[in-house]
């Protein structure tokens, strides 16, 4: 597998899950990574395993919901680390449950945070990757957007994150297609049901159907998901893994 010394990784939603896996495992492999997310104290823990195993890593502490604030992560990335050729867009919630019943509120933060933050830091981290296509260490860029099975297959009860995870499989297509020609590499990752903090942020009332459509099935682990990333980023220059959908063997839809 390819070495990413002299990369620079920047790994949104890095506090725990996919997220906390995917900056170990580009870490181990030699990149600086910048670790992103709200949760401070998560980071520094996450940062102090990833120094102390012989790596550099970055505590950006940020909500990608604000404009400005994705912004200045990428800036502070690339002022900090030295540059920016790997992009992990991973920060995401699911919020589901019947459309009627649910808050907007909910909608609200679902399409904020996995349509908007993730086209924020897109759009901010943009230049760096180009530049990087073109002059840095491998002489291509990867833009690795995490999605989900939601973003292929709709289910009753979960209409708004299908949505929102359409619109990012769309977004990194068009991203897909208009640069690489250019070096940047836009990729899908589409994780099916994977054993991770994300389904406890729901209503309680959510949570228990899940647990019960769920709850007999090995899931994925966010360290299985992290190798996918991984494998992505790790292509020679010219090849490109534009979409990848993983679910656990038990999985049917």
């Amino acid at each position: 597998m390819t070495k990413l010394e002299g990369s620079v990784a920047m790994v949104t939603g890095a506090s725990s899950g996919i997220g906390e896996a995917t900056a170990e495992s580009l870490a181990d492999l030699g990149a600086k990574v910048a670790l992103v997310a709200r949760r401070a104290d998560r980071l520094e823990a996450l940062a102090a395993r990833i120094t102390d195993a012989g790596g550099t890593a970055l505590v950006v502490e940020a909500d990608v919901t604000g404009r400005e604030a994705a912004e200045a992560a990428v800036a502070r990335t690339v002022a900090e680390l030295g540059g920016l050729d790997i992009v992990v867009n991973n920060a995401g919630v699911m919020l589901l449950g019947p459309m009627a019943d649910a808050p907007i509120e909910e909608w609200e933060r679902m399409i904020q945070l996995n349509v908007m933050g993730a086209m924020y830091v897109a759009k901010a981290a943009l230049p760096h990757l180009l530049e990087a296509a073109r002059n840095g260490p491998r002489n291509v860029a990867d833009l690795v957007n995490v999605s989900s099975v939601a973003g292929r297959v709709v289910r009753n009860g979960s209409g708004v994150y299908n949505a929102s995870k359409h619109a990012l499989g769309a977004f990194s297509e068009g991203m897909r297609q208009e640069f690489t020609g250019q070096g940047l590499r836009s990729s899908l990752v589409e994780p099916g049901a994977t054993a991770t903090e994300l389904a406890s942020h729901n209503r309680e009332e959510v949570q228990v159907g899940l647990r019960q459509r769920f709850g007999g099935m090995t899931r994925l682990e966010a360290v299985d998901i992290a190798e996918v990333i991984t494998f992505v980023v790790t292509r020679p220059r010219h090849v490109a893994v534009n979409e990848v959908l993983v679910r656990p063997t038990d999985q049917e839809q």
